[in-house]
């Protein structure tokens, strides 16, 4: 069953998100070489991991990420429950695939496949 594996959360500051994600969570949160992207793994019994960005519009709110065996499959599925692709299938290069897709209430979340092959 597809649980949530990872989430993202935008920022007008990344400085600012930064500081007070640390701050109030006590998170370490370090960047990417050579991206402009942050990652994090809150503590926990199953901690998704995180991630933090620039935001991309002035809609993009925090994205929820589930892991499924197939973002081809999973985004059919989405289609066929009344659901659209905002975000085709893209690979991150050696980790895996993702997918972000829109609700039947315009709500925002992605599908992620993990796959070491993925390019």
């Amino acid at each position: 069953m597809p649980s949530v594996v990872h989430f993202e959360i935008p920022a007008d500051n990344v400085e600012r998100a930064r500081k007070f994600y640390s701050g109030l969570f006590g998170w370490e949160i370090k960047q990417m070489p050579g991206m402009d992207y942050w990652l994090f793994t809150p503590g926990g019994e199953k901690p998704a991991g995180g991630g933090m960005m620039k935001r991309q519009h002035p809609q993009h709110t925090i994205t929820v990420y589930f892991d499924v065996a197939s973002v081809d499959e999973y985004s059919a599925k989405v289609k066929d429950a009344g659901g659209s692709i905002a975000v085709p299938k893209m690979a991150v290069p050696g980790e895996g695939y993702f997918a972000v897709c829109m609700d039947t209430e315009n709500n925002a979340f992605g599908l992620w496949e993990a796959n070491k092959e993925a390019k």
